[in-house]
């Protein structure tokens, strides 16, 4: 393979400045615009949504690559329309006069030209009360306006994508990626647009096509359709599992639904940003999302949401992107500040309970004893041992320490009934049973406790009667001691004690007995993940989380009833106590009719 030398500018090599052809240009502007079929399909059914319509159908075969075909039932063009649609800058959507104030999807007049510069491009629309017409371009050559037949709408088929430029295809994926990519294009459009129909079809081959994806319109208000739509397109699952978002602060309103912390993800893939209804990847958005969900989740969990944030056009720049994928607000702090307050808002208001999924896995964990007939009846032997055990008086250390009834089963998390193997309690409520997980809970009971405590007057601090001395290596003290300020103000004081020794001299009154050093080397892994400079800069939420395991409850320390409903009472108080600090379910619930299905009842 022959590699190209770059070339070498001479003072008698001047370049010859020259105009590009039409086609030439409309070309170069596919690049930017087209990049794949999913991009095509993008452009196009945006167009059809700018045009009003309130069903779409995609068809695709070849990942995109050999067809494309999107009829919608929106208000269609007439005979004049449609050469200025595949006309370069030509557009209905804006007159020019203001980028800033753009209520429309599209709005560059790029796609069509764009996409009949480099593949095979017919057009065939009707208005009310009109004809049908239709036009071709290939390669950027346009043909002339025809009649055709066509009930109403618009009908946008493209072939042979990048036939024009063949290099392009190279780089194109296979033809199940590109149909996957096409796929999540729709169900994007499909989440921002609820109230419209969508069908998305694989028509390669000759068995007429398979669906892909059907979505019907949604009616209602935005929240309820919405509902209703990701219902469609994520599943039920998510939707019951999510808490509905609607705040509104300085001009900007999100609104959507925002999975419960328990309902994480083991990827980014199920986070879904809207602009004034446009679909968006922005970087800064998905932060936010991230932060918003920080002290909820373990670090390799991800949230999952889907937010519509709406405001006035003048607000944000669509304009930074060829794709429109992108945006720009122009007070970037404001939204931020609303995803990340307004979702904490939201999360603490209803994130008391664990998502269904995990109560549906501990159902699945369970498997049915085997069923005993009549000749599996046991041996004489095991009858009397069966009896010796039912016999009163059997002393055999029991697995569970029962309480005796109490008030307090109409309350959301009931009353403690039992406590199994010294971690696990177990409170009976009107409708079936809770069981806590007292260590995660108390987990995160503290952590609240540390973070009320911390916005009021101060973590209150007990000095230790001796101090503890901890030895570290000098860049373990060195990064400690460098967050010493910030860490007293958490009740945590740490002074040098010669060489590479700390002196942990107070902790935080809540903790009561603590190991000092444990305690000291988990901030030291906080530390290390986040700096100080992350630290003062208000990520301390970190340092707390993990301050508050040392302050629970261990698993396996024996509790009171008394003790054990004053730990449901505060759960039911505290936001956020569906989850540890760490995202994992602090409590599982189980309903009455759950139970009677596991014992072949229901």
């Amino acid at each position: 393979m022959n590699i190209p030398v770059p070339k070498i500018a001479g003072p008698d090599s001047r370049p010859v400045i020259r105009q590009l052809d039409e086609a030439a240009i409309n070309r170069i502007a596919a690049g930017e615009v087209v990049e794949r079929p999913a991009s095509a399909v993008k452009e196009l059914v945006e167009n059809a949504l700018d045009a009003g319509a309130t069903r779409i159908a995609i068809d695709y075969a070849g990942g995109g690559k050999t067809l494309i075909r999107v009829t919608d039932d929106g208000c269609g063009m007439t005979a004049g329309d449609l050469p200025l649609a595949v006309s370069r800058h030509a557009t209905s959507k804006i007159d020019g006069s203001d980028l800033l104030a753009i209520h429309s999807f599209g709005f560059r007049g790029e796609a069509l030209p764009s996409l009949g510069a480099v593949g095979r491009l017919v057009l065939t629309s009707r208005v009310a009360a009109g004809e049908a017409v239709t036009l071709a371009v290939t390669g950027g050559r346009i043909g002339e306006v025809r009649p055709a037949a066509l009930a109403r709408g618009t009908v946008v088929e493209l072939r042979d994508l990048f036939y024009a430029t063949p290099a392009r295809l190279k780089f194109l994926r296979s033809d199940r990626a590109e149909a996957q990519a096409i796929s999540d294009v729709v169900r994007r459009l499909a989440m921002a647009e609820p109230g419209v129909g969508f069908a998305l079809r694989d028509v390669t081959g000759d068995d007429g096509g398979r669906v892909m994806l059907r979505a019907d319109p949604v009616g209602g208000g935005y929240l309820e359709a919405l509902k209703g739509r990701l219902t469609q397109i994520l599943g039920a699952e998510f939707t019951d599992n999510a808490l509905a978002v609607d705040v509104t602060r300085e001009g900007v309103r999100m609104l959507g639904h925002a999975g419960l912390p328990t309902y994480a993800r083991a990827s980014s893939v199920a986070q879904f940003f809207c602009v004034n209804g446009r679909p968006v990847l922005d970087r800064m958005l998905l932060g936010a999302l991230r932060a918003a969900y920080f002290d909820v989740l373990s670090r390799d969990r991800h949230p999952a949401a889907v937010i519509n944030l709406t405001c006035d056009p003048a607000f944000v720049d669509v304009n930074v992107h060829p794709a429109k994928s992108e945006v720009r607000f122009r007070e970037p702090q404001t939204v931020r500040g609303l995803i990340v307050s307004g979702l904490r808002e939201v999360l603490a208001a209803g994130a008391q309970r664990a998502s269904s999924t995990v109560s549906t896995a501990t159902l699945a964990a369970f498997r049915p004893a085997a069923r005993v007939y009549q000749m599996d009846r046991p041996s004489s032997a095991a009858l009397t041992r069966s009896h010796a055990l039912q016999a009163p008086g059997f002393a055999e250390a029991p697995a569970a320490r029962v309480e005796p009834a109490i008030d307090g089963f109409d309350r959301p998390l009931g009353a403690a009934r039992a406590q199994l193997h010294g971690t696990y309690i177990i409170a009976q409520t009107a409708k079936g049973i809770v069981i806590v997980d007292q260590h995660a809970a108390d987990e995160r009971l503290v952590y609240e406790r540390l973070k009320r405590q911390m916005a009021g007057a101060g973590i209150a601090a007990q000095a230790l009667l001796i101090p503890e001395i901890v030895d570290l290596s000098p860049g373990d003290a060195a990064r400690l001691l460098e967050a010493a300020p910030a860490l007293a103000a958490l009740g945590l004081s740490i002074e040098p004690f010669g060489g590479s020794a700390v002196a942990v001299r107070e902790v935080p009154a809540v903790l009561g007995q603590v190991d000092a050093a444990a305690l000291v080397a988990d901030v030291l892994d906080v530390l290390a993940d986040h700096g100080a400079s992350g630290l003062v800069q208000g990520r301390i939420e970190a340092v707390l989380s993990r301050i508050a395991c040392h302050g629970s409850v261990r698993a396996g320390r024996s509790l009171r009833a008394e003790e054990m409903n004053a730990l449901l009472r505060e759960m039911e108080a505290t936001p956020l106590s569906g989850q540890c600090n760490h995202g994992r379910p602090t409590h599982v619930e189980l309903s009455l009719h759950d139970i009677e299905r596991l014992f072949g009842r229901r």
